[in-house]
C-alpha cells in the first residue's frame, strides 16, 4: 500500500466508529471467501483483486445482475489517489483487472458515510454505460440506473421479510412500480444541456434523500456490513388486520414506497382498511362509514380508464355541508405518474363530505369549489370529477383522472393515523361503552330500559 493510498483509506476509515472499523476492513477478505479451511485470510486465484464473480456470489441474491455490474464498474473506476472516480473515468483495462482493497474501503465509506459531493462521482460511474472517460451522463442513463436501484431495494424488503405484513402478490404491478418512483426521482434532476455532471448529481442527492437511503441499503445489505447503531430502514408503514384473500389492493411496493414518507406519521402509524369496493360493494353510505372516526385516511381511487390517484385527509372526516381539514391534506396520482400535490395557501377547502342534503352538493370533495374539485365522488357513487383549469386552486394539481368526468372502477379508504380521542363524555371517555360492561350487567341495563319504554317513564331531567 502506497503512502498516498494509505493516507486515503486512513481518512475514509477515520469517518467510523473504532468498534466498526475492523468490520470494513474485513469485507475485501469475506468477499474473497472469508479464508481458507484453518480460518486464515483467504488466498484467491485473484491474488489481492476482488472478481465480478465475487461481488455477485454476494449481491446475486438482493440485486439484479445489471445492478451488480455497476457496482463492480464503479469500484474499478475509483483511483485511490484521487480518492473518487475522476471526472473522466478511468480505462476499461481497470476493470479487467478487479477490484483492490484501497478501492473497495473507499467505496465502501462513501457509499455508506460520504457526502453528496462524494457520492455523487459514484452515482455518475454506477450509471453510465461502459468504461471510458466521462464527465457527464444522460439522463436517461441515471434513470436505469435508479430502476436498477429501486428493483434492488424492493428484493431486499422481501427477502430480508421486512413486509410489515404487506402482500406483494395481493398488490399492483412492482415493476411498473419500481419504473414509475424511478422517473419520478429523476424528475427532481436539474440537468445541464448536456446531461448530469457531478454538481448536477451532487445538488439531486443533497435535495432528494432516498437516494443516498438506497445506496446504504445496497451496499450494507448486499455486501452484508453490519455497522453497530445502524438499524435497518424502515421503508413500509405497518399493515393491519387486511382481509389479502379477497383483496388486490390498488398500490405496489414501490408506490406505497412513496406515499408513506409523504404522511405525518410516515412509518409510525399501521395502515388498516376500512373500505375497498371489492369487499363492501359499491356503497357511498358504506364508505363514509369507513372514513368517520378512523382519524387521518387515504383514500384510493381507479377510474375505468385505469388511472390511479387519490387524496390524503388529516383528520377524521365529519358529514356536514362546510369544509374542513388543514394544511396537511394533500393530493396524489399514482398511475401513470407518481405525485403529490400540496396545499398552495391560496384557500382552505381542504375536505368537504355532504350526504342527504337538497341545497348542497351531496358527495366527497378536495380542494377548488363546489362543482369544481380537485378530486370529487359523488354520492350517487361510481360518479366524480377532477376540474383542474389548469390547476386546482387549493392543491395545485392538475387534472388526476383521464377525463374531467370519471367513472369509478374501485376505491379503497386506509386510515393511516392515529384515531381521534373521544370527547368528554363520549364512550371510552368518563364512562364505559355498554359493550366493555360485564354481559350480566348490560342484560340488567337493557331489561331496565325496556321496562322504563313500557311504562312511559322517562329520566328526571327530560322531565324538567
Amino acid at each position: 500500500m502506497g503512502n498516498t493510498e494509505s493516507v486515503s483509506v486512513q481518512k475514509r476509515l477515520a469517518r467510523f466508529r473504532p468498534e466498526e472499523r475492523p468490520v470494513v476492513e474485513g469485507v475485501f477478505d469475506k468477499l474473497q471467501g472469508g479464508g481458507g479451511p484453518s480460518g486464515a485470510p483467504g488466498k484467491t486465484p485473484a491474488g489481492n483483486t476482488l472478481t465480478l464473480e465475487m461481488l455477485q456470489s454476494s449481491m446475486g441474491s438482493v440485486a439484479p445482475e445489471s445492478m451488480v455490474r455497476r457496482v463492480y464498474q464503479c469500484m474499478c473506476s475509483i483511483d485511490p489517489g484521487l480518492a473518487a472516480p475522476p471526472a473522466a473515468g478511468r480505462s476499461s483495462s481497470s476493470a479487467a483487472s478487479g477490484v483492490g482493497r484501497e478501492q473497495l474501503v473507499i467505496f465502501l465509506a462513501d457509499t455508506l458515510r460520504g457526502t453528496a459531493e462524494e457520492r455523487a462521482p459514484l452515482v455518475r460511474a454506477m450509471a453510465q454505460r461502459g468504461a471510458g472517460p466521462v464527465t457527464v451522463v444522460p439522463c436517461e442513463q441515471v434513470a436505469e440506473f435508479l430502476e436498477d436501484l429501486i428493483c434492488t431495494v424492493v428484493q431486499i424488503v422481501v427477502h430480508r421479510g421486512r413486509l410489515q405484513a404487506w402482500e406483494p402478490e395481493r398488490m399492483g404491478d412492482g415493476s411498473l412500480g419500481v419504473r414509475l418512483l424511478a422517473e419520478h426521482i429523476c424528475s427532481e434532476l436539474k440537468p445541464s444541456d448536456q446531461g448530469c455532471d457531478d454538481s448536477c448529481l451532487e445538488d439531486w442527492l443533497f435535495r432528494i434523500p432516498q437516494v443516498s437511503l438506497y445506496l446504504e441499503m445496497l451496499v450494507s445489505e448486499g455486501l452484508d456490513v453490519s455497522l453497530s447503531g445502524r438499524p435497518a430502514p424502515t421503508l413500509l408503514p405497518p399493515c393491519r388486520d387486511t382481509p389479502w384473500k379477497d383483496l388486490r389492493c390498488l398500490l405496489d411496493l414501490p408506490s406505497l414506497m412513496f406515499l408513506a414518507p409523504q404522511l405525518p406519521d410516515s412509518y409510525s402509524a399501521p395502515w388498516r382498511l376500512v373500505f375497498s369496493t371489492q369487499l363492501h360493494g359499491e356503497s357511498f353510505s358504506r364508505m363514509v362509514t369507513g372514513l368517520t372516526k378512523c382519524g387521518p385516511t387515504l383514500l384510493l381511487i381507479r377510474d375505468t380508464k385505469g388511472h390511479i390517484f387519490g387524496g390524503f385527509a388529516s383528520h377524521a372526516w365529519e358529514l356536514r355541508p362546510k369544509f374542513q381539514g388543514d394544511s396537511r391534506c394533500f393530493l396524489f396520482t399514482v398511475f401513470p405518474r407518481l405525485r403529490v400535490y400540496t396545499a398552495t395557501g391560496y384557500n382552505e377547502h381542504f375536505m368537504y363530505l355532504n350526504q342527504n342534503q337538497q341545497t348542497m352538493p351531496n358527495g366527497l370533495g378536495m380542494g377548488g369549489q363546489h362543482g369544481y374539485f380537485g378530486l370529487w365522488l359523488d354520492s350517487d357513487f361510481g360518479r366524480g370529477h377532477s376540474r383542474a383549469r389548469p390547476r386546482c386552486t387549493t392543491y395545485g394539481s392538475p387534472q388526476l383522472s383521464e377525463e374531467e368526468d370519471f367513472s369509478l372502477d374501485s376505491v379503497e379508504v386506509w386510515a393511516v393515523g392515529k384515531p381521534p380521542e373521544p370527547q368528554e363524555g363520549e364512550e371510552g371517555q368518563g364512562k364505559k361503552s355498554i359493550l366493555d360492561m360485564d354481559p350480566e350487567v348490560q342484560a340488567m341495563m337493557e331489561m331496565t330500559g325496556k321496562t322504563l319504554h313500557s311504562q312511559g317513564l322517562r329520566e328526571p331531567e327530560e322531565d324538567q
